[in-house]
């Protein structure tokens, strides 16, 4: 009997497909013998974006509205439902995935939207052909935010490596709480060019403290001592 393991998170699978990985190494005339059951993993991200289903095909709705980016491709796929379940006997399908996307789909990608309780696709549709103007500002906001903070934590983990490189494991170690602190790229970038210059651990440490505390860098509030950073 075989199992499946459905996946729909951005971040890319890294557990192990099978079981040989997870055992001791064992002698080698016991190898034959090593169990190497392995299941079906089925990323929805990765087929969605490879296209490797057909297109009327209801897993690959399913997939593509979890893996799509923005209002335009979930009005495109609702409509495209709305187009394939027109028979009878599929109402409680189109049932289905109106209440899904109103109450899973929808409220996970609109937070701060409030969505009237939704039970039939041309519903689901027409909300978001009436809302799609101020809903695509909200998409993009939230997709540069997202960029935003990936070169945040790209900026970090780059100065971390530097001043592990510079000052050894301790200050890096130190370093990590109040670099979480800072949001800025500006700032970050900054506190790049200083490490290049600072005579030591001590002195670097002092810098990152002051461009912490600093509520431009910080967004918006002066940053307090970690609980786990160092203490002046």
């Amino acid at each position: 009997m075989g199992s499946t393991s459905l996946y729909n998170e951005a971040k890319a699978w890294s557990a192990a497909e099978t079981l040989e990985p997870l055992i001791e190494p064992a002698p080698s005339v016991l190898e034959a013998y090593r169990p190497r059951q392995g299941y079906l993993l089925l990323d929805e991200q990765q087929i969605a974006r490879s296209g490797a289903l057909s297109e009327r095909h209801l897993n690959a709705a399913l997939f593509q509205l979890e893996a799509s980016r923005g209002s335009a491709p979930v009005m495109a796929i609702v409509r495209a439902l709305i187009d394939w379940l027109q028979a009878p006997e599929q109402r409680d399908l189109r049932r289905a995935f109106a209440v899904w996307l109103g109450r899973v789909f929808l409220p996970r990608r609109l937070p701060e939207v409030e969505l009237p309780a939704l039970s039939d696709l041309h519903e689901v549709y027409q909300m978001l052909t009436d809302n799609v103007e101020s809903w695509t500002d909200q998409w993009k906001q939230e997709g540069l935010e997202e960029g935003l903070e990936q070169g945040r934590e790209a900026a970090r983990h780059l100065l971390l490596r530097q001043i592990r490189h510079r000052f050894g494991p301790a200050i890096a170690e130190q370093s990590a709480p109040w670099l979480a602190q800072i949001r800025d790229l500006g700032a970050l970038e900054a506190l790049g060019d200083q490490l290049l210059v600072l005579a030591d651990g001590d002195a670097w440490l002092n810098a990152l403290r002051e461009s912490a505390a600093d509520p431009t860098a910080s967004g918006g509030s002066a940053g307090g001592a970690p609980a786990d950073g160092p203490q002046r």
